[in-house]
């Protein structure tokens, strides 16, 4: 019998026949990343986003928009916490020129938990576009896939917002529930278990007041749309995932959609910190995080081939490129008894952070080891944080695009 074929597209980033859930007589396989719980409890005990977001403050102050927007991409806009402080970082430096944002998410879940941050971003700037899509890496930026079958199916929905208080934004989002419901339905993939979408979608945000100044800014149906001034790929892949993977399917397109002047700032863990040694403490050879910037830029040169001219792929140091974020804790709860509430939160995000699957997990958690290990290194070292390291892909400036930042300027 002929399985029956359905257009897809993945997380990763692959438009491909795909079997239809359940004719293969098999479970989809576990995906790390699809456990809510271990998510939540990670983002709301360490304080990793706001440390993206300062880093992503600085690549503000360097940026040189030209008319008619500043225009950002997150290529993972997560529960939208980096976003909204980026967008707020964006609004200090730039208060009167129009913004244009662009998140991808697939997450439904998390696709709520962002727009919930954007009414005081529309208060407070009111010249703003948002766009929020689940297409993959290659797609998003454009913002229109490249199959033509799924670019006839592609879920466009256009969103003024009516009103002049963050209270009546607020409210208006609330009700897209059901658009949101429809526009970002998923299923696994029986191969991966990647989350498949089900509709390609686009959902545009704007103040209806200020329609007219952002005609220029609002994206149109059909219009392929790219060149950004910022790109934020913030833990954008799994770890163990080869180099050339990662830059195929989304360091080089995020490359390719910056403008001119424009910078992809790439963050990723890069270990050697106590989390490791949680895991290490029972897994002694476990290397989660192998390639590193370096190997990372040198793989991107050899994609982008002669295009490499046309940007900078120059790594930073260690003492400028690494980062720490932390998990938070009182002082008294680092003693010689730690509390089994902050045990369970560092255990978690330590294997949240070096993604160890589930199905590793059931022999140490049985035996109680991974509290007793998770016990000596927070009192090794008073406390439990980890290490990002961050790297820039710059396009190099033409003259004449530095030119009409100047006379903007």
């Amino acid at each position: 019998m002929v399985v029956p074929q359905v257009p897809s597209m993945n997380a990763s980033g692959d438009s491909a026949p795909e079997p239809i859930a359940g004719a293969a007589g098999t479970s989809p396989p576990f995906r790390f990343y699809d456990n809510r719980q271990k998510y939540l409890a990670f983002v709301t005990s360490c304080n990793e986003k706001s440390a993206i977001a300062r880093r992503a403050a600085h690549e503000v102050t360097l940026l040189r928009p030209t008319p008619p927007a500043v225009r950002m991409f997150d290529a993972g806009m997560g529960d939208g916490t980096v976003i909204g402080r980026v967008m707020r970082s964006t609004h200090r430096q730039f208060p009167t020129v129009p913004m244009f944002v662009v998140a991808k998410e697939i997450s439904l879940e998390d696709v709520r938990l962002g727009l919930e941050k954007l009414p005081d971003r529309f208060f407070e700037h009111p010249a703003t576009v948002f766009v929020v899509t689940n297409l993959n890496y290659a797609e998003a930026p454009r913002l229109m896939p490249r199959d033509a079958q799924l670019a006839a199916a592609l879920n466009w929905q256009e969103v003024p917002l009516t009103g002049t208080t963050a209270h009546e934004y607020a409210q208006q989002i609330e009700e897209l529930s059901a658009a949101l419901a429809s526009g970002w339905q998923t299923r696994p993939s029986l191969r991966t278990g990647n989350p498949i979408i089900v509709r390609p979608s686009v959902l545009i945000m704007y103040r209806e007041d200020h329609k007219f100044l952002l005609d220029g800014v609002i994206p149109k149906p059909g219009q392929i749309f790219e060149h950004y001034d910022l790109v934020l790929a913030s833990q954008p892949w799994r770890a163990r995932m080869g180099a050339d993977f990662k830059v195929q399917k989304v360091l080089a397109p995020l490359a390719r959609s910056l403008a001119s002047g424009g910078r992809l700032l790439a963050i990723q863990s890069w270990g050697r910190d106590p989390g490791l040694e949680i895991i290490r403490e029972l897994w002694p050879q476990e290397h989660p995080f192998q390639v590193d910037r370096h190997e990372l830029l040198a793989a991107l040169r050899r994609e982008l081939g002669r295009d490499a001219r046309e940007f900078n792929l120059t790594a930073l140091p260690d003492d400028k490129a690494v980062f720490r974020y932390e998990m938070h804790t009182l002082p008294s709860e680092i003693s010689d008894r730690i509390g089994t509430s902050t045990l369970f939160a560092a255990w978690n995000a330590a294997i949240y952070v070096n993604q160890i699957e589930d199905e590793r997990l059931d022999a140490v958690v049985t035996n109680g080891a991974y509290l007793e290990a998770t016990q000596r290194v927070l009192q090794r070292h008073g406390g439990l944080w980890f290490n990002d390291e961050a790297f820039v892909v710059s396009r190099r400036r033409d003259r004449q695009t530095g030119q009409m930042a100047c006379n903007a300027g």
